[in-house]
């Protein structure tokens, strides 16, 4: 996927592309507001990094001007100013996040993998997913496989969606901690880890206890894992 890049500083610019593309990402790099709408129309993008002072039109105007297109790219605004008003008016024009210049990369890159994420736990076109032998029915908060049903809680099925969406790839605490709790006073990062607990659990009344779905990947998290048939 391609991450769109709005920044007219030269030197910034040129970090962010050689960020971005170092972790694989497809990076378009553009330097004023108009330039950016050209760059998404009717594009899928991954991410929009834009920023606030553009030269033209203002990061503001464009973020309401993508919006009203249609595009639904999550949208992260960059930006010298800090105070309350400013990152409420960023939020308010459509963007899902706002940082603060300066800022370290490893930051704005976990922050686009965060919105990944949270973008992918609220697909509702697709309301069943299946991996392997594991089908859950968001609708109904229901995992089976073949006749043997378990029923579980609304967090396990957004847990349990989240780590089938992205079968096979390892997803870190932190990342599922800010795309399912980030927000709810008092949870800690140790929610996660009693959360797979409990679904590991209700997984193995359909699929076996000496079968394991969800595997802990050393230093990097959990990961749905489907047995090979």
């Amino acid at each position: 996927m391609t991450i769109l890049i709005v920044e007219d500083d030269a030197d910034i610019g040129s970090l962010l592309r050689r960020g971005f593309s170092s972790e694989s990402y497809q990076v378009e790099l553009v330097g004023d507001g108009e330039q950016a709408l050209k760059a998404a129309n009717g594009k899928a993008l991954e991410a929009i990094i834009l920023d606030v002072m553009l030269p033209g039109r203002s990061g503001i105007e464009v973020c309401k001007a993508l919006r009203a297109a249609g595009q639904t790219a999550p949208i992260i605004m960059l930006s010298a100013r800090s105070s309350v008003t400013e990152r409420t008016e960023g939020l308010l024009a459509g963007a899902d996040d706002y940082i603060v210049k300066p800022f370290a990369f490893e930051e704005l890159l976990a922050r686009v993998k965060v919105q990944a994420l949270r973008r992918s736990t609220g697909e509702e076109e697709v309301r069943q997913l299946t991996v392997g032998p594991l089908t859950l029915d968001l609708d109904v908060r229901q995992a089976h496989v073949g006749d043997a049903k378990v029923r579980l809680t609304e967090r396990e099925v957004e847990l349990l969606a989240l780590l089938m969406r992205h079968a096979g790839e390892p997803l870190a605490r932190g990342d599922i901690f800010a795309a399912l709790w980030a927000g709810h006073g008092g949870a800690s990062l140790n929610v996660v880890d009693v959360y797979v607990g409990y679904l590991r659990h209700k997984l193995a009344e359909v699929v076996g206890s000496g079968e394991q779905l969800i595997v802990t990947v050393r230093g990097r998290g959990f990961m749905f894992e489907a047995p090979v048939a």
